[in-house]
């Protein structure tokens, strides 16, 4: 036991100093403005060269310093939640795939590499997902990688249109497309690319069916790696969509997903679903401020999401722990007087979620709404983007009603206390970095300050929305419990809404008549008209006249002796 601890200790020390180096050098890089472009030729054949390129500027080596030092914290967070694992060497292995592959991902300026980090993000997700060998876990194992795989197909196509251009390196020239009918194609796979990672509508469900993946993995995934992998995609490629229908397209999309995810975190009672619904609100925020063209803003706000819902996430696994595994918070309640430090952690991180002023997520958030209200929008949009907003203050505070204020539910004889100590000590590193670390990207990532002028209104309208969101996840709170119509309207609205308006069930019903559609055509194709017209058909035909060639030579001699014999007769009788 004593060497898994170390183990994680020499992990930490070493992913620590690393992101602290790529952070260090990611400040100098966005001070100085450099860009170092660098390519590695790994083999030669016959004139043919295989070149490695890698990408290094202030936006990747910022990003690469904030996933190691996430997943650093996450590591040595993970000896103590995963203390009892007969095979933590092998979970450990995985994470530290998912981070190269991220990582991997990030310094691509290559669409072929990036499918390398894309598809390795996948493939590890996976292997993640169904660490727990049971029948949910291979459900939500096998949604993720069906969702994933669309992106997958669309990457590929992505490349195949790209062919034309010579090199596929798109850092170098995506300033100067022209906007003819190949760039609109690869825009729009660049796109459903990216809303397949990033969970948009349709490919929602495979986020909070993720949640069966240990809950580490879950900090490590819904923070700075896989969700996160297709909002810098499109942060890359951000010329590409940008004042053009796909950006409104995008736009849309992305409001209808805070809005769905709003919605049913505010229906949920599971922990896990409901953080993890809070990320796609997240995502759906980032989403839609890209379809603007406000790349550093997107940016910033994803490193200041990657800090506090990595705490987030830190706080529910342990109390998950606790609870001897229960996720369901109507069990829970009253947790301030047996886990007041786990509770501090959770209340900080729900405050960032919510934009509370002067924490982390404020600065990014308050930003976002507030240069939306400046853009030309029609209102109905901008009605839908604060509302859900106010939703996202709304169900944090009803989960902080159920875990902190409510009646503690859970078992009479229970022992819960705050005495996992490794978990503690990472969470608070985080929490010191969730309360500090808006400001301090914010002086580093925008030198110049942003002084918005906008109307009394507009400036008031981001306070109202979040304090009558904060109003009405109170009502739901009191009066769910004590109308029985309310709370029979609220059980029918749950079936709608906590089942993310039957998207799970559409994707499911979908997926199924693919893949039978598949397998017929398998069965009456592959392995029928065309096994018997190709491959198949075509040997035994080759087989038979081979047979009758090979015949006719070994009785050649016979042949001609009965044809000499038939020309004599037929000389004879005419």
């Amino acid at each position: 036991m004593l060497w898994r601890f170390s183990l994680c200790n020499i992990l930490l020390i070493y992913l620590l100093f690393v992101s602290f180096l790529f952070f260090s050098f990611g400040i100098y890089f966005v001070m100085n403005d450099i860009v170092y472009f660098v390519e590695y030729e790994l083999f030669i054949i016959n004139s043919s060269q295989l070149i490695m390129t890698m990408l290094f500027d202030w936006m990747s080596l910022i990003f690469m310093g904030f996933v190691l030092f996430i997943s650093s914290l996450i590591i040595y967070y993970s000896s103590e939640y995963m203390l009892g694992d007969m095979f933590i060497n092998r979970f450990i292995i995985l994470v530290l795939m998912f981070i190269f592959s991220m990582m991997f991902m990030i310094i691509s300026p290559n669409l072929i590499s990036i499918l390398l980090g894309w598809d390795g993000l996948g493939l590890v997700s996976y292997c993640l997902v169904i660490y727990y060998q049971n029948v949910k876990s291979f459900n939500a194992g096998m949604i993720t990688a069906l969702s994933n795989r669309v992106g997958d197909s669309m990457l590929l196509m992505s490349i195949a249109w790209m062919f034309s251009y010579g090199s596929w390196n798109y850092f170098m020239y995506i300033d100067f497309f022209s906007f003819n009918f190949d760039v609109m194609i690869i825009g729009l796979f660049i796109v459903i690319a990216a809303m397949t990672k990033s969970a948009q509508i349709p490919f929602s469900p495979w986020l909070p069916a993720a949640m069966a993946a240990p809950t580490p993995v879950s900090s490590l995934v819904h923070s700075s790696t896989l969700v996160t992998a297709g909002v810098y995609l499109l942060i890359r490629f951000n010329p590409l969509y940008v004042n053009s229908s796909l950006s409104m397209y995008l736009m849309f999309i992305s409001l209808l997903t805070m809005l769905m995810s709003g919605f049913c975190a505010n229906f949920e009672f599971d922990l896990s679903k409901i953080i993890a619904l809070s990320t796609l609100s997240q995502l759906g925020l980032m989403m839609s401020i890209l379809s603007f063209g406000y790349v550093y803003l997107a940016y910033f706000h994803l490193l200041t999401h990657a800090l506090f819902k990595a705490l987030l996430f830190m706080c529910s696994g342990v109390i998950i722990h606790s609870f001897k595994d229960c996720q369901d918070i109507r069990y829970l309640g009253n947790l301030f007087c047996q886990m007041p430090l786990t509770c501090m952690c959770f209340v900080i991180s729900s405050l960032c979620l919510c934009g509370m002023p002067f924490l982390s997520g404020f600065y990014s958030k308050d930003l976002i709404l507030e240069i939306f209200s400046m853009n030309n929008i029609n209102l109905f949009s901008y009605l839908l983007f604060y509302f859900s907003t106010g939703l996202t203050v709304s169900y944090s505070i009803r989960l902080i009603y159920y875990l902190l204020v409510s009646d503690f539910s859970f078992y009479s004889y229970h022992y819960i206390n705050d005495e996992g100590w490794f978990m503690l000590s990472g969470m608070f590193v985080m929490v010191f970095f969730s309360v500090f670390g808006g400001s301090l990207l914010g002086w580093i990532l925008f030198p110049t300050p942003l002084f918005i002028i906008i109307p009394f209104y507009y400036k008031l309208m981001v306070i109202f929305v979040c304090l009558m969101g904060g109003w009405f996840g109170y009502l739901i709170n009191k009066f769910s419990l004590l109308d029985m119509l309310y709370n029979f309207l609220l059980n029918s609205i749950c079936m709608y809404f906590g089942m993310m308006w039957f998207m799970p069930y559409i994707t499911i019903k979908f997926t199924y008549f693919s893949l039978m559609f598949g397998l017929k055509i398998n069965s009456n194709f592959d392995y029928g008209w065309f096994e018997l017209v190709g491959g198949q058909g075509l040997s035994a035909s080759l087989n038979y006249y081979s047979y009758l060639n090979q015949s006719v030579q070994n009785n050649i001699f016979n042949l001609f002796f009965i044809i000499l014999s038939f020309w004599f007769i037929l000389i004879i009788l005419f």
